[in-house]
């Protein structure tokens, strides 16, 4: 045995394994080094009412409130110091693209629109595209197997077709009936 008793010995261990690592640890890059290497997730973010080119034009003045908020949908801001205007607001933040904002106010004269004021708004096909910023990869493969490309597979997994299930047994018990007669 040795002269040393076992907790000595891990505490030695320990003592040394720390000391080891303290002199690695000067070639480790700092943590602002690694920060910059890796970045945190953000979340997509999705503020407001979208509202496209096609809603926008159709918008006709003379419209009541309940049409124009069925075709827009409820205001993002609608303050009563300025009962006769909505805004339609829209914010979307996404990581590594510049966030986008767009503006829609309508205005109302004795409860119909006067007029519309807004930003350039993209056509529906165009907001959908801006939010695809997945990669397309080339041609997607064909998903046809040629006769025998069917029968190698076969072949090389040595599939065999499922033998045909037996017919249940006939059920040979008998119950007593629900009700007695009587």
């Amino acid at each position: 045995m040795s002269q040393f008793p076992s907790s000595c010995r891990a505490r030695a261990a320990l003592l040394g394994l720390a000391a080891l690592l303290a002199g690695c640890a000067s070639g480790l890059p700092s943590f602002g080094e690694v920060g910059s290497l890796v970045s945190p997730y953000r979340i997509d973010i999705i503020q407001g009412n979208v509202v496209t080119r096609e809603q926008a034009q159709a918008l006709q003045t003379g419209m009541p409130r309940d049409q124009v908020r069925d075709i827009l949908g409820t205001p993002l801001l609608a303050s009563v110091f300025h009962a006769d205007r909505w805004d339609y607001v829209f914010t979307f933040q996404r990581q590594g693209q510049p966030a986008q904002q767009r503006k829609l106010a309508v205005f109302f004269r004795d409860g119909l629109l006067e007029r519309v004021e807004s930003d350039e708004l993209p056509s529906e096909a165009e907001f959908v595209a801006s939010l695809d910023v997945r990669r397309r990869a080339g041609r997607a493969p064909a998903l046809e197997a040629t006769e025998e490309q069917l029968r190698r597979f076969q072949e090389r997994n040595q599939v065999v077709a499922p033998a045909p299930a037996a017919p249940p047994a006939a059920a040979t018990r008998s119950f007593p009936p629900l009700e007695a007669d009587r």
